[in-house]
């Protein structure tokens, strides 16, 4: 089994590379270990990892962990207070404005209540159309994703109410057009959403931390001549 990509680690804290598909935790549904970047980072470093934040099993990056309970509470809290920066990257379809927030409020459920929601977008880059000879029609944007607040699938729904789904969302984008995109992008099923970078302070020794993935090798292509 391949080992996971480390990004940091010290006495207290480590942060892996996630891949797409990959969950944070056993969750209800029996899951191979494989799957679970818990279990292979407990595996592949010999001692228990607690993690301190959560990524959707199809986005890829930053993904942090405490190596004991006391750190991990510290970071949680870090979380919870919003003293963590994150930012993200995704590709669209369509070509965005260059800057832009969306405040629109979220909620999980139906019967929950509507909370505040706040996520600002940077445009990077853009494929315009007639980059994609099958599909003359199609463009692409690159963006930079800074959530402010943590809700369910922010980024994902703030995105679709803009009018531009992330590429392979099945879930907000649709599975047929997911489909066909990653097959015309050479992407597969993979969501191109990934945790670019976290910065905090660190929990114990107060110097600020910046945790950065490399560059996801599926972004790249999106963004030359498909014959």
């Amino acid at each position: 089994m391949i080992p996971l990509t480390l990004l940091y680690q010290d006495e207290f804290l480590v942060a892996i590379d996630k891949p797409a598909g990959m969950i944070v935790h056993p969750g209800r549904e029996p899951e191979g270990p494989e799957w679970i970047a818990m279990k292979r980072l407990r595996d592949q470093l010999g001692r228990q990892v607690f993690p301190v934040h959560r990524l959707d099993r199809p986005t890829s990056g930053v993904l942090l962990f405490a190596l004991d309970k006391q750190t991990a509470g510290l970071v949680q809290q870090a979380f919870e207070l919003r003293n963590v920066i994150k930012t993200y990257h995704a590709i669209v379809c369509g070509i965005t404005p260059e800057q832009w927030t969306c405040d629109t409020p979220l909620q999980k459920d139906l019967i929950d209540p509507l909370l505040p929601a706040s996520t600002r977008f940077e445009r990077l880059k853009v494929a315009p159309a007639g980059s994609f000879p099958s599909e003359p029609s199609l463009s692409l944007s690159l963006l930079s994703v800074t959530p402010e607040t943590g809700r369910f699938h922010q980024i994902r729904r703030h995105l679709r109410e803009a009018g531009f789904p992330i590429v392979g969302d099945f879930r907000y984008a649709g599975q047929e057009r997911s489909y066909h995109l990653g097959a015309l992008l050479g992407t597969g099923t993979r969501m191109l959403l990934q945790a670019k970078s976290l910065s905090l302070q660190h929990p114990h020794a107060g110097h600020m931390l910046h945790l950065e993935a490399p560059a996801d090798p599926d972004f790249p292509s999106c963004f030359q001549e498909k014959s």
